[in-house]
């Protein structure tokens, strides 16, 4: 029975994806892990950028989504693990006297319409991120910046594992654990 939801939800998503439907996280195509693509090269510049463009989008996302659907998890605390995750790759720019991008996230943050939806965007997201590192972790890399990646990318297997769970409970009506409702603030748009 699990697994015909699991399959259930899935089709759901790619149909609701596939309708046109407006993800919480950017799609804009040069901008954190939307910029890239299977099987393309990256300098070590452009992954620096694109992954820490892709943790400030998470950030900024999840920081709209408790402001408007208020103290929801894993939101409130994936974002502390966001926070982690710009802390990790900022030494590297140094180390590799790259520029560290301004953060420009907000720009792209889109609020879905509600916290159902926000949980399948973060889903989306978080295959995406996961993408992009696998994507990176196939390129040459000094060893210290494959440890940060592939740490992130586990972090991330982490967040998508969480994202599903709310989605299984939300979409076969369990209640959430006592916090993840009546927090929503009314009337934010």
């Amino acid at each position: 029975m699990k697994t015909i939801r699991k399959w259930a939800a899935l089709v759901l998503a790619v149909l609701t994806v596939a309708a046109g439907s407006v993800s919480a996280f950017a799609a804009e195509s040069d901008f954190g892990s939307a910029a890239v693509g299977e099987g393309k090269t990256y300098t070590l510049s452009e992954m620096l950028t694109y992954a820490i463009e892709d943790e400030y989008l998470a950030r900024a996302e999840y920081e709209e989504i408790i402001e408007t659907f208020g103290a929801q998890k894993p939101f409130t605390n994936i974002i502390r693990a966001e926070e982690t995750h710009i802390s990790a790759l900022e030494p590297l720019f140094a180390e590799y006297d790259v520029a560290l991008p301004d953060n420009t996230a907000e720009e792209y943050v889109v609020i879905p319409a509600s916290l159902l939806e926000a949980y399948r965007a973060g889903v989306e997201a978080e295959q995406n991120n996961i993408a992009m590192y696998e994507a990176f972790l196939e390129q040459d890399l000094p060893e210290n910046v494959r440890l940060v990646f592939t740490a992130l990318k586990n972090a991330s297997e982490n967040h998508l594992a969480a994202f599903e769970r709310n989605v299984s409970r939300l979409e076969s009506g369990t209640v959430p654990a006592a916090g993840n409702f009546g927090n929503a603030r009314k009337g934010k748009k």
